[in-house]
C-alpha cells in the first residue's frame, strides 16, 4: 500500500465509484468499500490490483486482492473473494482507480514569505508559490498552479492554469498551457547549441530568439531540456511526454501526444508529427521529418526521415524487419568464417 507519508489517500471508496472510475462492470455490493491499490503479489481485502499481461496470471489465483482490474478473458478465474472489474483497457482503468484512492495534493494557495515575486508579475487564484522561488517582471502565473521550492520563472514567462512546477525548474523565453507538469530539475528556454565558427578558429554564439511553447498537459521530466528556438519556436503539442534525461534542440516541432524515453535526443529544426515514440538513448539528427505514429526504437541513430507509422531501430536506423535480417546475414557469415577458420 502507499506510504500515507507521502502520498494522500482519499479512501476508503465504494465499489461502484472505483469500477466507474475504471470503466468497468462487476457483480457484487456497490457499497464495498476499499481504501488502496497494490500489486496482485502483496495486496490485501481492502486493496484493488490489477491484471494486464499474461505472463502474470498465476499470480490471480494466489492473490488476496479485494478486487481486480482485468480483461474479461481473465474473468472467470478471480479466487472466491475478489471482485472482477472487467475493462477492455486494464492498465488506463487501474491508473484511474488509483488516481482516484490516491489523489494528487491540492495547492496551498499563497506565497511562502522566502519567495520573490516582481511587483508586477501576475499570479492566478488559488496558486502556490513554495520557499526561494523567484517569478520575474511581468510572468503572468495561472490560477491553481503549483510553484515548488526554488523554481525560477523568468521576466515575461506565461503558465496556464494548473501547472505543476518542481522542485529547482527554471522556466524563460516560455509560454506553457494549461496543466503543464515539469519534474525537478527541467530546464525550459535557455539558449540552444548553435554557434558560427570563426576564421580563427573561435566559435561566436549565435543569438537565440525565439521561445518555448508547451502544449496542454505536456510533461517534461526530471533533468531534461528544451532549448528555446533560435528564428522560430521550438513547440511541444498537446499531451506530449519528456522521460527524464531529455535533451529537445532548438526548434524542434512535435504533434499531439509523442513519447520521448530517457536519455534520446533529438537535434534541432527536427519535426515529429502526432503520436511518434523515440524510445530511450536514440539519436534523432537536425532538420528530420518523422511521421506520424512512427517509432524509433532504443539506441537507434536516425539520419533520415521516417515515414509514418514506420517501425526502425538500429544506427544507421532501418525498418525493424530490414534490421533483423541484415543481423542474422551478419551472424551467419561470423559463424560461416569462424567455421571455416576451424577446418583450415
Amino acid at each position: 500500500m502507499a506510504d500515507p507519508r507521502f502520498f494522500a489517500s482519499s479512501g476508503p471508496q465504494r465499489l461502484a465509484d472505483i469500477a466507474a472510475a475504471a470503466g468497468a462492470r462487476f457483480e457484487g455490493d456497490g457499497e464495498r468499500r476499499f481504501s488502496g491499490v497494490a500489486p496482485l503479489q502483496s495486496a490485501g481485502p481492502d486493496d484493488v490490483s490489477f491484471l494486464d499481461n499474461r505472463r502474470y496470471a498465476p499470480l490471480l489465483q494466489e492473490t488476496k486482492a479485494g478486487a481486480i482490474v482485468l480483461a474479461q478473458a481473465f474473468a472467470g478465474e478471480v479466487p472466491a473473494g475478489s471482485v472482477a472489474l472487467v475493462t477492455a483497457a486494464p492498465y488506463l482503468g487501474f491508473a484511474r482507480v488509483a488516481r482516484l484512492l490516491h489523489p494528487l495534493p491540492a495547492p496551498v494557495p499563497g506565497i511562502h514569505p522566502t519567495a520573490v515575486v516582481a511587483p508586477d508579475a501576475v499570479v492566478g487564484e488559488g496558486t502556490e508559490i513554495g520557499p526561494y522561488a523567484v517569478v520575474g517582471a511581468g510572468a503572468r502565473i495561472g490560477r491553481g498552479c503549483i510553484l515548488h521550492a526554488h523554481v525560477t520563472v523568468g521576466p515575461a514567462v506565461e503558465i496556464g492554469d494548473g501547472c505543476r512546477l518542481h522542485p529547482h525548474v527554471s522556466v524563460s523565453h516560455a509560454v506553457l498551457g494549461e496543466g503543464v507538469v515539469l519534474h525537478p530539475g527541467a530546464r525550459i528556454g535557455q539558449e540552444g547549441f548553435g554557434f558560427a565558427p570563426t576564421p580563427d578558429g573561435r566559435f561566436e554564439t549565435m543569438p537565440q530568439l525565439g521561445r518555448v511553447l508547451l502544449g496542454d498537459f505536456v510533461e517534461v521530466g526530471a533533468n531534461s531540456c528544451v532549448d528555446r528556438g533560435s528564428q522560430g519556436d521550438t513547440v511541444l503539442g498537446p499531451g506530449t511526454r519528456l522521460d527524464n534525461l531529455v535533451q529537445i534542440g532548438h526548434n524542434v516541432r512535435t504533434g499531439r501526444g509523442c513519447v520521448v524515453v530517457g536519455q534520446a535526443g533529438i537535434s534541432g529544426s527536427t519535426t515529429l508529427e502526432d503520436f511518434v515514440t523515440i524510445a530511450a538513448q536514440a539519436g534523432l539528427t537536425g532538420h528530420l521529418r518523422i511521421g506520424a505514429q512512427a517509432r524509433i526504437g532504443a539506441q537507434a541513430g536516425v539520419m533520415n526521415d521516417v515515414p509514418a507509422k514506420t517501425d526502425v531501430i538500429g544506427s544507421p536506423a532501418m525498418p525493424v524487419r530490414e534490421f533483423w535480417r541484415a543481423t542474422s546475414w551478419l551472424r551467419k557469415m561470423s559463424a560461416r568464417r569462424e567455421s571455416e577458420g576451424k577446418a583450415g
